[in-house]
């Protein structure tokens, strides 16, 4: 428990630390806020447009649907401000020998590399994407409960799980590749992927793309099952189980690639 509030104190001198930076530059911090809040009410006039055309998309309707987006811009939200901006920078501490003094720290290197500074900017996404998903979800005809929104707060968390082990096993490559442009073209693709509906992915063609992305690389679970069970019927317990088993095991099996990864990196000195 000491070990786990020393982390904690860390954490949060950190993000203090972060956000003192942040607004050193406040002209900057803002436009960045207004920025990430344009994107999103232009993605909401986008799905507004399509269902002015259409009341049903893959079986979601308009209420569903954009409950589905905020979930999206909540989860990538929260990425994107606690992880990738972190993650993205592996590469340059290999370059430049800086990874050095990150390994000599008396603190685990995977804590350290991955969750060091907090984008803040990115800290709205969340908020808005929370936002939205209230406002839809007072929309719809369904009863709120707490069965429901403790499954949905479980599967969202499976789900950044999920998408952090991913991005810790593309940012591991870094070791080998040293630049790892290439590699984040994968992130943006799965980020890509885990905005539609998995029931897009129909058809003779679409289908196997649909599972591969469902039961090998489980991405297509990080945002639709979570938002799925808090707007429709808990009927897929097969799925959930899966998920929540995939969160685990990736979560372990990340951690044990990101180490070995380190054991192959040759430092400066050497």
């Amino acid at each position: 428990m000491g070990g786990l509030l020393r982390y904690v104190r860390l954490y949060v001198a950190l993000a203090r630390y972060g956000l003192s930076r942040e607004l050193a530059f406040r002209g900057n911090f803002l436009i960045k806020i207004f920025v990430e809040v344009l994107w999103l009410f232009i993605l909401l006039a986008f799905y507004r447009t399509v269902f002015s055309k259409t009341s049903v998309v893959a079986d979601w309707s308009e209420p569903q649907y954009l409950f589905f987006v905020g979930c999206y811009f909540a989860l990538g939200g929260f990425m994107e401000a606690f992880f990738l901006v972190n993650c993205s920078e592996f590469a340059d501490l290999i370059r430049t020998g800086d990874l050095d003094f990150y390994l000599l720290k008396p603190i685990d290197e995977q804590f350290l590399v991955t969750c060091r500074n907090i984008d803040w900017s990115s800290v709205g996404n969340v908020l808005g994407g929370a936002a939205v998903m209230v406002i839809a979800f007072g929309q719809l005809d369904v009863p709120f409960t707490f069965s429901r929104f403790a499954v949905f707060l479980g599967l969202f968390v499976c789900g950044i799980a999920i998408a952090y082990s991913l991005l810790l096993c593309l940012t591991a490559m870094g070791v080998w590749f040293k630049r790892n442009q290439s590699l984040y073209e994968l992130w943006w693709l799965f980020t890509s992927l885990w905005r539609y509906p998995r029931e897009i992915f129909a058809g003779p063609l679409a289908y196997p793309l649909g599972w591969f992305f469902t039961y090998i690389i489980p991405i297509l679970l990080v945002v639709n099952l979570p938002a799925r069970t808090m707007v429709k019927l808990l009927d897929d317990p097969v799925r959930i189980a899966f998920t929540v088993t995939a969160a685990g095991v990736l979560l372990v099996a990340s951690r044990k690639f990101f180490r070995h990864a380190l054991g192959r990196y040759r430092s400066a000195s050497s």
